[in-house]
Formats: C-alpha cells, sequence, structure tokens
C-alpha cells in the first residue's frame, strides 16, 4: 500500500492527465494538525475541474484511496476531495487567486514534480481581468 506522499504524488499525476495548471503539492503536515498534504490545481473551466477532481478520486481509489468528502460540485469553480492525510483543491483561475492557498501555506515545502505534472498544459495559462 502506498504511504501518503505517494499518494499526493499519484493525485498530482493524475491530476495532470487531464491538463490541470500549476499543480503543486504541499507538505503542511508539520505546520497544520488535519491533514498531511495539500494538492492544488486548476482547471480552466468547470468542466475541467469537474474531470480532475474525477480522476483524481478515480486514480486514488484504484490505489485503494477513498475520498471522505468531496465539496463545491454544484458551482465547480473550486473542488475539494478529502481524502483525510491529503486534501485536493482543484480551482478555476479566479477562485484560485482570491483565495491564494499556495500564500496562506507558502511555509510549507513544496514537493518536487516532474516536468510532467508541472507542464501538464501546453497552452499558456491566461488571466480574465474584464471587470
Amino acid at each position: 500500500m502506498p504511504e501518503t506522499r505517494e499518494y499526493a504524488l499519484l493525485a498530482a499525476h493524475a491530476a495532470a492527465e487531464k491538463k490541470a495548471t500549476d499543480v503543486v503539492v504541499l507538505d503542511v503536515g508539520p505546520i497544520l494538525v488535519i491533514t498531511d498534504y495539500f494538492v492544488i490545481a486548476s482547471g480552466s473551466t468547470d468542466r475541467q475541474v469537474r474531470a480532475i477532481a474525477d480522476e483524481i478520486e478515480r486514480v486514488l481509489k484504484e490505489a485503494g484511496l477513498r475520498a471522505i468528502g468531496r465539496e463545491g460540485e454544484r458551482e465547480a469553480t473550486w473542488i475539494l476531495l478529502d481524502f483525510s492525510d491529503i486534501v485536493v483543491h482543484v480551482f478555476q483561475p479566479d477562485e484560485r487567486e482570491f483565495y491564494r492557498l499556495d500564500k496562506l501555506w507558502s511555509e510549507a515545502d513544496r514537493l518536487a514534480l516532474p516536468d510532467a505534472v508541472v507542464n501538464a498544459s501546453p497552452e499558456p495559462h491566461r488571466e480574465n481581468n474584464a471587470s
């Protein structure tokens, strides 16, 4: 059975398979009592956010880890998957920028990810600053 760190990395790979952008894995265990890792990823649309979350849940379930909670499905601007020791956050870009979990937990160590995960999408990340 994989260790928690391996499950977190597996979740990052699953996100990349669905072309998630800005995938990061934070080791929050030493600073946060409720979980060990945050996996954070972005999808450009509600459909992509759902697809990323579904793929992560499917892959981790096949590896032996079931989600104990799933939130944000209806709006799909931020879907949270709770696997107890791993919490996955899949955002649309505006929601990710608003909540800034990467910055909030910046003291947490970031796990090194392979280029295939970091650069999953060949399309440049575009910000929508229309008011």
